[in-house]
């Protein structure tokens, strides 16, 4: 079982960045793909971005352009660089891996 811990979510106001971390502990054995999710109020969860093991990226619509994956192996972390926020990125964002999620760390961007 893989330990997913989120940290990094806060408030801001539209137009600013933040980064979030998720770090990986526990039985991992190779190199997983890792994602993130969020969920806004009333809504489901849905994919913002997930990475390969290979490093190759994938991203909703509605962030590419501001939004980066990036993860290091050696430390068992990804990342996600959000810049331009807005009011719409407001959700709970959720780190995934094959059969674990995080318990997830809360955007709010004010408008």
């Amino acid at each position: 079982q893989v330990k997913l811990v989120e940290s990094g979510g806060g408030l801001v106001q539209a137009g600013a960045s933040l980064t979030l971390s998720c770090a990986a502990s526990g039985s991992i054995f190779r190199i997983p793909p890792m994602g993130w999710y969020r969920q806004a109020p009333g809504k489901q969860r849905e994919l913002v971005a997930i990475i390969t093991s290979g490093d190759s990226t994938n991203y909703a619509d509605s962030v590419k352009g501001r939004f980066t994956i990036s993860r290091d192996n050696a430390e068992n972390t990804v990342y996600l660089q959000m810049n331009s926020l807005k009011p719409e990125d407001t959700a709970v964002y959720y780190c995934w891996t094959i059969g674990s999620w995080g318990r997830g760390t809360q955007v709010t961007v004010s408008s």
